[in-house]
């Protein structure tokens, strides 16, 4: 039987590291369930799934014929070095996910493979090489790939109750747009792939959902898609959560046919109040001058906001935190979330921050939208992090919650739950996302990675 162990290494928001959160608060996973299901059933194998995020990985006794890693780029680093303690035990490794696609030459001395792209059809025939001896160095995703008659993740394999929901799932994949800063269009392009509504629907039926979290990283990327979907949610009466953008404010009938289908919260990325930094960013279609709008809009249909925002864009003064901040509270952002922004590498970002000599760190564990990876233009690396906790302390004030959460008095629990999650974040980022490495514009070199290959 052939053994088969898919890990995914995670940082420092999870306890098993001496995390923020002393419990796990992470969606149940789709990326390792997916990689299960997707194994030949021919291949008679057998599938571990390992989730540093709720559990310690037994890295120095795990036993596998071949294991998988998924990273992220601020995993990227923790990944490495899992995969050179497998392989110094003979172990086969493969490593894939968003990093190893924007950046697959960092990957590749790391692994015995790498898989560039979805993995849809290169992961059953990766297998099938590895079986027969002829495994390659890289498989790369086919442009022309399609979600249909996929298999559903293999739920089973998950401990499904050390997850916040368990009743995770997608309906496409991508986006249309193309934001310097977002890692989508680099690693996979514009194009969304979409999953044929009626296998989304088959799929929410048999996990019985009644709730559901769809992880498209933009659920109205093909709007008449999207309309199929939600008309065909209707019927099924259940509540859902997802990441749109602030586009679909502008489109009424949409929005509407959205709340009907049981919308009842958005995660939106409003990035900044800036336009000048939304054009430089090539994320114009958004316009602050229409965001409280926009927010009421939203809010009028029943959906609730989590509301994204950045720092650290070129045209961004040390006065835009606390202007970002009110900004959210006066317009009742349900649950505004802050970010220093990152050039993660293959993005336009990183290439012209790095063309302008601008990056500060190759050490991919600090990209993680928490640390100041590069020099900022209108203030210091420093200014820009206490002004981010600065923003986080404004947002979360008691009187703010509890102003937000009289938006929705059916969701209160709910709502000062997560309203309260987040102020305890906010209020101990300077505990767990240090930047101690930072000092005086340059490294300290006990905390130096080696050069890493960038795009």
């Amino acid at each position: 039987m052939l053994e088969i162990a898919l890990l995914s290494p995670k940082g420092p928001l999870y306890r098993h590291r001496g995390g923020i959160f002393r419990r796990s608060l992470r969606l149940a996973p789709l990326t390792l369930p997916t990689l299960a299901a997707l194994v030949p059933e021919d291949l008679d194998a057998r599938v571990t799934i390992y989730d540093e995020g709720i559990e310690e990985i037994p890295i120095d006794t795990l036993q596998a014929d071949l294991v998988g890693i998924t990273a992220i780029t601020g995993t990227a680093p923790r990944a490495y070095e899992f995969a050179a303690r497998l392989r110094e035990r003979g172990l086969t490794v493969v490593l894939g996910g968003p990093h190893v696609t924007l950046v697959p030459d960092d990957a590749q001395p790391h692994a015995d493979a790498v898989v560039v792209g979805y993995a849809e059809e290169t992961w059953p025939q990766l297998l099938r090489d590895h079986l027969a001896g002829r495994l390659q160095p890289r498989y790369t995703q086919r442009p022309d790939l399609s979600l249909a008659g996929r298999p559903f993740a293999r739920r089973d394999l998950i401990p499904s109750s050390r997850y916040a929901t368990a009743q995770v799932f997608e309906t496409s994949r991508g986006c249309i747009h193309g934001c310097d800063f977002c890692v989508v269009p680099s690693a996979w392009g514009r194009k969304p792939y979409l999953k044929p509504v009626d296998e989304v629907i088959a799929e929410l039926k048999r996990e019985r959902a009644r709730k559901a979290v769809f992880i498209d990283l933009n659920i109205v990327a093909d709007k008449q898609h999207a309309a199929r979907l939600f008309e065909a949610l209707i019927p099924l009466k259940l509540r859902w959560f997802g990441l749109a953008t602030v586009l679909l404010a502008r489109d009424e009938r949409l929005l509407s046919l959205a709340a009907r289908s049981g919308c009842r919260g958005l995660l939106v990325g409003f990035e900044s109040i800036s336009q000048d930094n939304l054009k430089a960013s090539s994320k114009g279609f958004n316009s602050p001058e229409h965001y409280r709008e926009a927010i009421a809009r939203f809010h009028q249909h029943g959906i609730m906001l989590q509301g994204c925002f950045v720092f650290g864009m070129d045209h961004d003064t040390p006065d835009v935190f606390l202007e970002t901040a009110r900004f959210a509270v006066e317009t009742r952002i349900d649950l505004p979330r802050f970010a220093v922004v990152t050039p993660f590498p293959g993005t336009p970002l990183h290439r012209r921050l790095e063309a302008e000599g601008r990056i500060l760190t190759r050490n991919w564990e600090l990209y993680d939208g928490q640390h100041a990876v590069f020099q900022p233009l209108g203030m210091t690396p420093e200014e820009l992090l206490r002004g981010t906790r600065e923003a986080w302390r404004h947002a979360y004030s008691a009187r703010a919650i509890a102003r937000r959460v009289l938006n929705f008095p059916r969701m209160a629990p709910l709502l000062l739950a997560a309203n309260m999650g987040y102020r305890f974040y906010g209020r101990n980022l300077d505990r767990f996302y240090t930047c101690d490495w930072f000092v005086g514009g340059e490294e300290r070199a006990a905390h130096a990675p080696a050069e890493a290959p960038v795009a």
